[in-house]
């Protein structure tokens, strides 16, 4: 989809300085990517209370299974 848009230089040139983007249009890329990524997650907050764990479940033993205890 082709488009025009003003951006802020300064925020453009902060971002740059914060990716590894060589084009403007690299970098509208990628941030259109974290975007959609960041707002995709569930908010862990909006979660509590509402996932039932099975009886008996043992999340440390999930972590040491996993390798989470290093």
């Amino acid at each position: 989809m082709r488009t025009n848009i003003d951006l802020d230089d300064d925020l453009v040139r902060e971002a740059f300085r914060l990716t590894e983007a060589r084009t403007k249009r690299e970098l509208v890329h990628l941030a259109l990517e974290e975007l959609v990524r960041i707002r995709k997650k569930k908010n862990l907050a909006e979660l509590a209370g509402r996932i039932r764990l099975r009886d008996g479940f043992d999340h440390k033993q999930m972590r040491e299974v996993r390798g989470g205890d290093r």
